[in-house]
């Protein structure tokens, strides 16, 4: 049975929320096949046991976690199946198999990884125009990057368009140096499950740091979106994609601080 979970959980992997509800659609579910959910310690920390036998991941080590807070959330979802197995609504527990088998064992690329967002976040590119837009950018988004240049001094330049251009490497290592406070594989896959659902790690740092609420954060990361719509008008898939992808951020937002409380 632990094969059946680790292939199901594997299959859904995908960071995409919606290819991962597509994957489901097309996979059988399997059963329910315990009676009782409890939490315990053990070498990795607090880990999952269903009716005394440890939960693990997709690559076979143990689903534990340095958090009794984050170990709550992870029974609750396993506790919440009835009857059958539903990783879409588990997002802990994906997020936690995401840590322990992919950001562990490539903490040093992950790291990189969300770094070069930084050298291409959102905030720093800029419209020309129209003047309305320009003006809603700079009010919402320029204090967000004064606060990262004055409190860890990664002062970033501001582009205007889309072509990519470097940013200053003392910036760039400015801000290495702040996200290696989160030094967990765990802090860290939450860090780039934001930066990537948010496309600025500016504001997935700016989050870790309790400077910005999640709300606040999924706010201004959707400002030229949001700008588009009132000019437009919405459309449905979009905005159920949306809705999605904060779900995913809201995880991610509550883990990271379940790990500080």
């Amino acid at each position: 049975m632990s094969d059946i979970r680790s292939d199901l959980f594997d299959a859904l992997s995908d960071p995409d929320p919606v290819k991962r509800a597509q994957i489901q659609m097309k996979r059988p579910l399997p059963k329910r096949f315990y009676s009782e959910v409890t939490t315990g310690v053990t070498e990795e920390g607090v880990g999952i046991f269903l009716d005394g036998r440890p939960v693990r991941t997709p690559q076979k080590k143990l689903l534990a976690v340095a958090s009794d807070i984050v170990a709550n959330r992870l029974k609750a979802e396993w506790d919440a199946q009835v009857e059958v197995i539903d990783p879409a609504l588990m997002p802990v527990t994906r997020l936690v198999n995401t840590a322990i088998d992919g950001v562990a064992s490539n903490f040093d690329a992950v790291l990189d990884e969300i770094v070069r967002f930084a050298g291409n976040d959102q905030l720093c590119y800029r419209a020309g125009n129209p003047e309305r837009l320009v003006e809603r950018q700079r009010q919402n988004w320029d204090p967000v990057l004064q606060w990262v240049a004055e409190r860890h001094g990664a002062r970033f330049i501001l582009i205007e368009g889309v072509i990519h251009q470097e940013q200053p490497q003392q910036a760039m290592d400015a801000f290495r140096t702040a996200l290696s406070a989160f030094g967990t594989p765990l802090e860290l896959a939450c860090l780039h499950t934001v930066t990537t659902l948010t496309g600025s790690a500016v504001l997935a740092l700016a989050l870790a740091e309790k400077r910005l609420e999640p709300a606040e954060v999924w706010r201004l990361a959707h400002i030229d979106e949001d700008w588009q719509t009132e000019q437009w008008g919405a459309d449905e898939e979009a905005s159920h994609r949306r809705e999605l992808r904060w779900r995913e951020m809201e995880v991610a937002a509550t883990v990271l601080s379940a790990l500080h409380s």
